[in-house]
Formats: C-alpha cells, structure tokens, sequence
C-alpha cells in the first residue's frame, strides 16, 4: 500500500504516528512546499520576539522520517488531485500514484486587498518563512515602529513579540475589540489594558485603506478615516482560511473547508482530509466547521491515519481551544465561552485589579465553554468537563472556586477519569 500525505505539520505527524503504529510495511511519502522538516508553528510568535532560536522550533527531529519510513519531498508543491486516477501532480511535472491520500495543507493567510501593499515590509505570518523574513526586514531594515492589521490570535501573538523586542506596534482592528471571537468585552477590556502598558497603541472599529511607500520602502499605512500611521513593517494578522484549493479543484466536496465524515474520509474514495483543511465534528456547537487549533490537528490526523492502515477510530469531535500570553498575563479561551448572556447560563468572576477573570458558560446544566484570564490552572479540568459532558448541576456553585477540582465533581466522573490500584476518589 502506497499512503501520500500532502502537507507536513501536526496533522502528518498524527497520521504518521498512527498508521506505523499498526503498520510498518506501507508506503509512506510525504509531500511539503516547504523546504524545512518538522517544527512547531504555535511557537512562531516565541521565534520573533528572540525568547527561543530556531533549534527550539523542532517538532520531531530530523532524524523521525528514517526512524518511521518515511519519504520526505520536501520543496515539492503539489498542484493537481486526480482522485479517479488515485494520483496526484507536481509543480515539476512528477505523478506520483496512490492507494490512500491524506490532504493536510493547513490554511492560508487572509490578504486583503489593499492599495500599495505589494512590495517589501508587509508580511504575513503564517509560516516560518513568514517569520524569518520578518526578522530579516527588522534587522536589515532598522524597524522602530510596527503596524499590525487585526486583533485576533495571530495579530495578538505577532504584536506581543514585537513589543518583546522593544518595536513600537499600532495595532489595527475591525471589530469593537480584540480577540473579538475568542473573548468577551470584559476580558478583551482587561489585555487591551495590558497592552497600552507595554506601549501599543490599539485601533478597534477600524483597518488599512493604503500602505505608504517612498521609493519603494515601505513608510507607513493610511486608515479607512484619513489617520496616517508611521511605520516601517506592516503584519498581515487577520486570519487563515482552509487551503482547500487543491480538492476543490479535484471536485472532493468543499464548503469553508473539506468536508470530512467521522473517519476524516472526504467525499472522494480513498482521499482523507485532517487538520486547518478540514470541516470536521465540533462536539461544543455540534455541527462540522473548521477548527484551526494544533492539538486537533495532531488528533484527526492520528484517527485519518489509522483508518487509512485498517485501524477505524471515529472522531468524537474537537473543541475550539486557544491560549496565549499578553506581556506576562496568560489567557486562554475553550469552546463557547464567548456565548451571549441570555443564550446561556453565565458565571463570571473578576478582578481587574490582579487582571484575572473567570467566565464559564452552561447549557442545559453542562460546560460548553471557558475564558480565563491570568489565572488558567484548572484550564485542563474545564475542558475535560465540555469534552464528556457531564451534568455539573450539582457541583455549579464550586466551579469558579479557586479550589475547583477533581474531589469537587460527583463520584461517578472522578472513577471514570481516575483508575488504579490503591486510588480512592
């Protein structure tokens, strides 16, 4: 059996993981566009600000693709699926034919179209030559002030590290505040406070109508309501879209992303799609959307691989789930935890002066989602709870408690979680 995987991040290292797991014999290639092995893209942002050098970025070591088969094409773009042929194409023209296919070609970062953004000192940052080009501009290009367009997780990240490194940032922001999806006002209220003390500037209900150039160089951007910006970098942070081209194309059903069933399997016999690609199960909104986190990726690619040898598992369903770091305030938002009172029970608790915050969000008695600020232990708990959705009716009033906890939850969850000789829960 000959097994193509067409992509090379977390969902390949799930599928990879998977499939030897109960295979050693397959045929296992393994195409990328990019020219690097594996390495973690959520520690991008820690990459830019110099906190860790590009030996920390490794997600496997170079040595995982002889240790498990595996031939790596790396610097290979694929350009067509054939799926009646069970082959796909290359850029340099190479077929390359399959008994399963793996699509896992992540997403792509959102370029609006803006007046004079072509040229050099905009960046997107998506990808680690995203990032290395990024630092090259600063430290070629003497950058004393950033603009960064959009104040969700990407533009979060990409401004936090800018400001780590002693850059300026504005960052602008089209919605009424950041992290719009991710938190809700209060909690939003609370890091965009965080921010201003670490000298950035935050423009919401706004974005970029024109980059500034002179003589090519970029020199600043020009708001939608006339303010002129003066910068000498602009990051792309608004977003990703699934990098769905490639099925669409092959005709493999597609709506935002490519449509998967409970086994990752696409509408095309034999082809598999996992990871930022895919339109899969979200257990928290029950319904199939794509969910653009690393450890789903990882998951839906491990249960692609293992049916693709033989192995099914079906796909419980994933939860939207994002953390990160403002200056020293972590923060990490679960599932629904931006849900709109009334649509839901709310419980909150606050303190803006030691900037922490609870808000964990209940329907029909059951978790479905979280945001917290500052202090995020019982994160972990939190989601175990929405993930087996459990009736926590009886044990609500504990669950904003500091001291909220596994002996906190009825008996009947602590022996289906903790097992073994000699424990008593």
């Amino acid at each position: 059996m000959r097994i193509l995987i067409i992509g090379n991040s977390a969902t390949a290292v799930g599928a990879i993981d998977a499939l030897r797991e109960h295979d050693q014999a397959a045929e296992v290639v393994v195409l990328s566009e990019e020219p690097h092995g594996i390495y973690s893209r959520p520690m991008l942002d820690h990459y830019l600000s110099g906190e860790v050098g590009a030996s920390r970025l490794t997600y496997r070591p170079g040595s995982y693709y002889a240790q498990h088969n595996v031939q790596a094409l790396l610097s290979t773009r694929v350009t067509a699926v054939r799926p009646a042929e069970h082959v796909v194409e290359t850029e340099a023209g190479a077929i390359l034919a399959y008994d399963r296919l793996l699509i896992a070609t992540g997403g792509t970062p959102i370029v609006p179209p803006i007046a004079g953004l072509s040229g050099e000192g905009a960046f997107t940052f998506s990808r680690l030559d995203d990032a290395q080009a990024l630092m090259r501009h600063i430290e070629e290009g003497a950058v004393r002030r950033a603009v960064v367009l959009g104040g969700g997780m990407i533009g979060i990240k990409v401004t936090d590290a800018l400001a780590r490194r002693g850059i300026g940032v504005t960052m602008v922001e089209l919605a009424p505040r950041i992290l719009n999806a991710a938190l809700d006002e209060t909690a939003s209220r609370m890091l965009t406070g965080v921010l201003a003390e670490r000298g950035v500037e935050v423009l919401t209900e706004s974005t970029i109508a024109e980059v500034l150039r002179s003589e090519g160089r970029l020199v600043g951007v020009r708001t939608q309501d006339g303010r002129t910006i003066e910068a000498q970098a602009l990051v792309l942070g608004i977003g990703v879209r699934p990098n769905a081209a490639l099925a669409a194309e092959a005709g493999i059903g597609v709506q935002r992303g490519i449509v998967v069933d409970e086994y990752l399997r696409t509408s095309a016999e034999d082809v598999y799609a996992a990871g930022d690609v895919a339109e899969a199960y979200d257990l928290v909104v029950d319904m199939n959307r794509t969910v653009a986190i690393w450890p789903n990726a990882y998951r839906q690619g491990a249960i692609a691989g293992a049916h693709m040898v033989g192995h099914p598992r079906r796909d419980a369903g994933g939860i939207a789930m994002n953390a990160f770091q403002v200056g020293d305030v972590p923060a990490i938002s679960i599932g629904d935890g931006n849900a709109p009172e009334g649509t839901a029970d709310v419980l909150v608790q606050v303190d803006e002066r030691s900037r922490t915050f609870k808000r964990l969000v209940l329907r029909d008695g059951r978790l479905v989602g979280a945001i917290l600020v500052g202090r995020i232990s019982r994160a972990g708990i939190y989601t175990g709870l929405i993930r087996s959705r459990l009736d926590v009716r009886d044990c609500a009033v504990h669950l904003l408690s500091d001291h909220f906890g596994l002996l906190s939850l009825p008996a009947t969850y602590r022996k289906h979680v903790v097992t073994g000789a000699a424990i008593e829960v």
